[in-house]
C-alpha cells in the first residue's frame, strides 16, 4: 500500500509537550519551500471522531471493514491536505499524535513522529507566565474561567487530561511502545541553543536532503487564533532564535514537584534507543 498522500507526498508528524518549541520548529521547517508545517491542526480530533463514529456505538459498524476504515482515514488526510497545499512534504502537528503511533504506522508506515520536549518545571513556568501576562483575558487553557492560584492551575494542567498531563503520558506511551523506532525527541534546550544542528538531525531522521535555515529571520503569525483562545502570545515566535536565561516565577515547591520528570534525560530509561537531539 502506498503510505503517502494521494499526491505522492510523505507525511510526518510533530507532537510532544506544550511550550516546548513545536511552533518554533514548525516556523523553521516551513522556511524550506518543500515543507508544510504549522501550528496544531484539527486532524487528530477528526481522527478520533471518525474512529468513534465507525465503532460499536454505530449500529451499522458491522458493515465497515478495517480496510474500509483505513481508506476512510487516509482519505481524511488526503482531502485536508488537498491541492491548496503545494508543499512536497507534509508535517501535521498535534500533541495527541504520540498516543496514535500504531494508527499512524498503519496509515503511513514510512512516517516519522518528532516530539518536542522540555524540562517539565520550565513548561509549568512558561504556562504560568502566559496566564499572568494575560490576566484580563480568561484563557481556553482553563475553560475560560478566571481565578485560582498557581497551585490549582498547576494541578489542572498536570492532571491526566490536562494541557501537560495528557501529552506527557502520550509521550511516555510512544517512547516505551512498539513503534519507538519511528520517534525522534527534540529538546527545546537544544533547539534554541543550536537550531541548525537540530534541523540537520531531523532531516537525517526523515531521510530528506539538508537545507540551510535562517534562525535570525523566523516568521510565524497565529495572533488571531491566540486572541480567540483568550491567550494572546500562545503561539508567539521570536524573529531570532536565541537561548534566554531567567529565574522561575514558580514557588519552590511547585518547581521541585516536577524537577525529576524528564525521563528522556536518562539513558538507562531508554530501552528502545530513541534518538534524542
Amino acid at each position: 500500500m502506498n503510505d503517502m498522500t494521494y499526491s505522492g507526498r510523505p507525511m510526518h508528524f510533530i507532537s510532544g509537550l506544550p511550550r516546548s518549541g513545536s511552533t518554533l520548529l514548525s516556523a523553521l521547517l516551513r522556511q524550506n519551500p518543500r515543507f508544510h508545517a504549522h501550528m496544531s491542526s484539527p486532524l487528530a480530533g477528526l481522527v478520533n471522531d471518525l474512529l468513534n463514529g465507525m465503532g460499536g456505538q454505530n449500529e451499522y459498524s458491522l458493515f465497515i471493514s478495517d480496510q474500509q476504515r483505513q481508506r476512510i482515514m487516509r482519505g481524511l488526510f488526503d482531502q485536508y491536505y488537498g491541492e491548496e497545499y503545494s508543499a512536497s512534504v507534509i508535517f501535521d502537528s498535534n500533541r495527541a499524535w504520540c498516543s496514535r503511533m500504531a494508527l499512524l504506522h498503519s496509515l503511513f508506515p514510512s512516517s516519522k513522529v518528532i516530539a518536542c520536549v522540555r524540562e517539565v518545571p520550565w513548561i509549568i513556568d512558561s504556562i504560568e507566565r502566559l496566564i499572568q501576562r494575560n490576566t484580563l483575558s480568561p484563557s481556553v487553557l482553563f475553560n475560560y474561567q478566571a481565578g485560582g492560584t498557581v497551585y490549582s492551575r498547576t494541578d489542572g494542567v498536570a492532571n491526566a487530561d490536562g494541557m501537560l498531563g495528557y501529552p506527557y503520558n502520550a509521550l511516555k506511551e510512544a517512547f516505551y511502545g512498539a513503534h519507538a523506532s519511528r520517534l525522534l525527541l527534540v529538546r527545546y534546550e537544544s533547539l534554541v541553543d543550536n537550531p541548525q544542528a537540530v534541523l540537520d538531525g531531523i532531516y537525517a531522521f526523515i531521510d530528506e536532503p539538508p537545507f540551510k535555515h535562517n534562525a535570525d529571520n523566523v516568521q510565524f503569525n497565529a495572533r488571531e487564533f491566540d486572541q480567540r483562545a483568550g491567550t494572546p502570545g500562545l503561539h508567539d515566535v521570536m524573529p531570532s532564535v536565541q537561548a534566554a536565561s531567567r529565574s522561575t516565577i514558580l514557588p519552590p515547591d511547585v518547581f521541585a514537584r516536577f524537577s525529576r520528570d524528564a525521563f528522556w534525560q536518562h539513558p538507562q530509561h531508554n530501552p528502545h534507543g530513541v534518538k534524542i537531539l
